[in-house]
């Protein structure tokens, strides 16, 4: 019994590594760090997270089947297409989700979790006046998780987060615009919170997530991601 739960343990540890390399080459194709046409090389992944090959392949065939990388015979991993549409796509379908929870918080949230939404605001504005990237991303996530969580809705929570990988959360610093946007949309969605307005609570949700969405483009497209103009 004792092997055998230390091998679930094992199998266990080896998933979640190879859950972290996805989301690491996630952020890497979303924020433009690479992209179609350049190799993936698994070494040097290995290296920069410091873990060894095997989570690294296992992390891309796992990104294959999602479609967002491909294997090339006999030369390797690498990103698969990603238009102007799929970023758009992503970030509207990411706001349909968003918004349809900030709305149920909206009706049922108290003043202990409006408090506590204060709270990890102001930690928000305290990350971004000392430039603490990591303390950003933290404040962030934590603001939006906690909106999540009032909602009352795991199922739709669940299909939020499976959409949400795919925003680059390791490179927000990186994108101009997306932090001060963290920070100022925020009071919007608050404002109708404390309101208990479930439609504006949607759109002010909604236009947030859309604005990332539109700075992730611009973003992109200032790094000659597509070589096409916009359209």
């Amino acid at each position: 019994m004792t092997v055998a739960r230390s091998g679930d343990h094992a199998l266990g540890r080896r998933r979640q590594l190879s859950d972290e390399v996805a989301a690491h080459v996630r952020d890497l194709i979303m924020s433009g760090q690479v992209r179609h046409g350049e190799f993936l090389r698994l070494e040097r992944i290995a290296e920069d997270l410091g873990i060894s090959v095997t989570p690294v392949r296992e992390a891309l065939l796992s990104l294959r089947g999602e479609g967002f990388v491909t294997l090339e015979p006999r030369r390797g991993f690498m990103p698969a297409p990603l238009t102007r549409r799929d970023v758009q796509d992503l970030f509207e379908a990411q706001a349909y989700f968003a918004g349809e929870l900030a709305a149920r918080a909206a009706g049922t949230i108290a003043e202990p979790e409006l408090a506590a939404l204060d709270r990890t605001q102001a930690l928000l504005e305290e990350a971004f006046e000392a430039g603490d990237s990591a303390g950003i991303e933290h404040a962030n996530h934590r603001f939006h998780r906690q909106i999540n969580l009032c909602a009352g809705s795991p199922k739709m929570a669940w299909l939020l987060q499976t959409v949400v990988r795919y925003a680059p959360r390791r490179f927000y610093a990186s994108i101009d615009g997306w932090t001060r946007a963290s920070v100022d949309d925020h009071h919007l969605v608050l404002a109708a919170l404390r309101t208990g307005d479930e439609g504006a609570a949607r759109q002010a949700m909604r236009a947030h997530i859309r604005h990332a969405g539109t700075l992730l483009v611009v973003h992109l497209e200032a790094q000659g991601f597509w070589d096409d103009p916009p359209g």
